[in-house]
């Protein structure tokens, strides 16, 4: 038998965007304590931009996780459910455990899907035979140990064709393999080839033009409109289809990190709330669904035309959180999302080109010197002043 709660907001996943939004909520409008409540079945939070540097031998993956639940903001109750069914013309959702929940707002902000399934054979090969990824926390150390062991050889670094979170993550780990291929002597008896479905190094012409360079010192072989298709572990060959002519390429490999492809996740995929390519339907601006008025989409499962990090979700948090107040006090949507993201580029140890646009791929740069340069101290930043901004900061709602 299903019961029925009712909540004024509900925010749907417990990662950065659904944390920082219920924080921002609980700040701003303390009338809604205990009138919020977050759905996510998890019992661990992750700080994955920390994941390259784990991938890279530069941090260790135990920093990057938290309990959840020490991280739900006090006055917000966390429901240790999954959503399984939206019914925005009710204003209800639906979880596994069989409760029905309805809401006056609703906040969608579930992360997007690791399609691991999406190549053939990747998900049994990581981990195993030179077959490595920086994507979850249960394979990153896996990323360390195939560069550890690295011996000479090809190693090959994809980017897949679909949103992957963070647009440049696929070759930041390669940039560190290669620093670290050097340090061992076995670069010059190694051949790295950086294999993307994009037709691009990065979509943005200033980085673009650095990494190029980057590319070119480190003497990388670039293969682009190249989309891996499958991992075949016992002939160690990753098949590719070339993207312009559809047609196979084999190439053999001895180490192989995979950036496996994403999509949006399947409850959300499956319903009302999904546009043609299953993310949530919102406005670039708003962020308000472009059917559903009291619904709102944040983070990597909206359909927002940026690259998917974590800085675009705190520039998000704000408007959604501003236009549902407005929404309650019969105001109209005055806050708006600029399309900001960042992206900070790791080009080897102690090198790091912080990139920041917005939905016109213009720079938004936040310094002031030119960020399209490698630089030391922001590397600096990545690895110590960021993870404390976000634990201390974004997920409290402070920033």
């Amino acid at each position: 038998m299903t019961s029925q709660m009712h909540y004024s907001v509900v925010v749907v996943g417990a990662g950065t965007a659904g944390i920082s939004v219920a924080a921002r909520f609980i700040r701003g409008a303390r009338k809604l304590k205990g009138r919020i409540a977050v759905i996510d079945p998890e019992t661990k939070h992750y700080y994955q931009p920390l994941w390259t540097l784990v991938g890279g031998g530069a941090a260790k993956k135990e920093e990057s996780e938290r309990e959840l639940a020490s991280l739900i903001p006090r006055g917000v109750d966390w429901i240790r459910d999954a959503v399984t069914e939206f019914q925005p013309q009710q204003n209800t959702l639906l979880t596994k455990q069989g409760t029905v929940y309805s809401y006056d707002y609703l906040v969608v902000s579930a992360g997007l899907q690791i399609n691991w399934d999406g190549v053939k054979g990747l998900r049994d090969a990581v981990g195993k035979n030179g077959v490595c990824s920086n994507y979850s926390y249960q394979t990153v150390d896996s990323t360390w140990e195939s560069i550890r062991n690295f011996k000479g050889g090809t190693a090959i670094f994809t980017h897949p064709n679909s949103p992957v979170k963070c647009g440049g993550a696929p070759q930041k780990i390669m940039y560190l393999a290669d620093d670290f291929f050097r340090r061992t002597n076995v670069r010059n008896q190694s051949q790295i080839i950086f294999a993307s479905a994009k037709s691009t190094i990065f979509d943005v012409a200033k980085y673009a033009n650095t990494l190029d360079k980057v590319v070119q010192r480190k003497n990388i072989r670039t293969m682009y409109k190249r989309n891996l298709i499958e991992v075949r572990p016992g002939t160690r060959e990753a098949v590719f289809e070339n993207l312009d002519t559809k047609e196979q390429e084999v190439v053999k490999y001895d180490m192989l990190h995979a950036t496996p492809p994403m999509k949006a996740p399947d409850f959300i995929e499956d319903s009302p709330l999904a546009d043609a390519g299953g993310w949530v339907d919102v406005d670039p601006y708003t962020l308000q669904h472009k059917t559903f008025a009291n619904v709102f989409g944040i983070g990597d499962c909206a359909n927002l035309p940026t690259s998917k990090t974590g800085a675009a979700i705190r520039k998000q948090a704000p408007v959604v959180v501003q236009n549902i107040l407005s929404l309650m006090n019969g105001a109209p949507l005055h806050a708006k999302y600029d399309g900001y993201t960042s992206c900070p580029l790791v080009t080897g140890y102690n090198k790091l080109v912080l990139a920041e646009f917005d939905y016109n791929q213009e720079p938004r740069e936040t310094f002031p010197f030119d960020q399209s340069k490698e630089r030391f101290s922001m590397y600096l930043l990545k690895r110590n002043v960021l993870p404390i901004m976000y634990w201390n900061g974004m997920l409290k709602g402070l920033m």
